[in-house]
């Protein structure tokens, strides 16, 4: 195809110019209807890390599809559960890749093991033990290597975990940003706890153990420099005795996340899609911290997107959620548990919420990259 002026044949004459020179839209009918850029189809983007609709659509369109043979249908829960002679295991494995690599309240070693600990606290399990495996740039000083170490062991030890299995990997510099973190944990589920995603059910009541936004929030004061005048640290903290007191108090909940990438928001979109029901959540309802809420104005930010790294939101029958609460409030990881809203047969698979001011809207899930590198 020739890209340089053209000659009507018909008329003969001067040189016509080629629109598709300086309008794209007469090589892409696209363009002339649609400004907004298009996501990209072909390769993968950050946003496909973030926990909301891209990473959904990677699972749904890429990933899924390619391990259907040999991998189980059904919801995607935080851990898978299996039957291993005769006894119940939880099996979950996660890649931790946080920036910088200590934050407020936390570094990249404690969150490896606090999210693998609640993965499996999720579907009702007894953390039991973990894997740990070091993916590290060279150049790495060994003492920031001891240090996340060490942090390593006393979240292992406060969590009541044991570190059994691990790898170590050195690459180059430039090819990791400086130390990436992968872990696998078993453990225990006892006889009669069924949880997963497809099982909230209408009536139940939406509980939230405390404060969101707190883990994404202190992270990315550290990375864009934000000063507060209260500092905010990260949530990271086990959440499986928490898991434990709740399922006592009311043992048929059908429903615990930790709403970590994507935020409250995306965690209860997918349990809204897995079950085929609507979410009612009441804002005034929502714990959000004033520093939190105050650094999301000013980035244009929606708190119920940020991350959190210690807090659960459970799903119980609503008959149940007094009892739920209070068992809660018991521990310090949910002194603050609220309810925050309702599971309807109304406009299934969407979350809604109950504004301040009155109004309703729709809560989708993240879009894109709102945080890149927190988890």
């Amino acid at each position: 195809m020739t890209t340089g002026p053209s000659i009507d044949p018909a008329v003969g004459g001067p040189p016509t110019a080629d629109p598709s020179r300086d309008d794209p839209a007469a090589l892409d009918p696209l363009a002339a209807c649609c400004p907004a850029p298009l996501v990209e189809q072909e390769r993968v983007l950050l946003g496909h890390g973030s926990g909301g609709q891209l990473s959904a659509a990677l699972l749904r369109e890429v990933i899924g599809p390619a391990l259907a043979a040999v991998a189980p249908g059904g919801p995607l829960n935080d851990a898978a559960v299996l039957e291993v002679g005769g006894q119940r295991l939880a099996f979950t494995t996660d890649s931790f890749v946080v920036s910088p690599l200590a934050f407020p309240g936390g570094d990249i070693g404690e969150l490896a093991v606090n999210g693998t600990v609640n993965d499996l606290a999720m579907m009702g399990a007894r953390p039991i033990a973990i894997s740990l495996a070091y993916v590290i740039e060279e150049g790495l000083p060994f003492e920031e290597l001891r240090r996340i170490t060490a942090s390593v062991a006393r979240a292992a030890a406060a969590a009541e975990v044991r570190v059994v299995t691990g790898d170590t990997k050195v690459v180059g510099r430039g090819a990791a940003d400086r130390l990436f973190v992968n872990t696998a944990g078993i453990g225990l589920v006892p006889d009669g706890t069924v949880l997963g995603a497809d099982l909230a059910r209408p009536g139940d009541a939406v509980l939230l153990s405390g404060p969101i936004g707190l883990h994404g929030v202190a992270i990315m004061s550290v990375r864009e420099g934000l000063e507060f005048e209260v500092e905010i640290a990260s949530d990271t903290q086990p959440l499986h005795r928490l898991a434990a007191a709740l399922l006592q108090a009311a043992p048929d909940a059908h429903v615990l996340r930790d709403p970590t990438r994507g935020g409250l928001a995306s965690a209860l979109n997918e349990i809204a899609t897995a079950s085929g029901v609507g979410v009612e959540l009441d804002e005034e309802a929502i714990p959000v911290p004033g520093a939190v809420r105050a650094a999301c104005e000013m980035l244009g930010l929606d708190p119920l997107h940020v991350a959190n790294e210690g807090k659960c939101v459970a799903i119980v029958p609503g008959p149940h959620a007094a009892a739920a609460l209070t068992a809660m409030r018991a521990l310090p990881e949910g002194a603050d548990a609220v309810l925050v809203g309702r599971i309807v047969p109304d406009h299934p698979g969407m979350v809604t919420l109950r504004t301040l001011v009155g109004s309703e809207r729709i809560v989708d899930m993240l879009v894109g990259e709102q945080l890149p590198r927190i988890c």
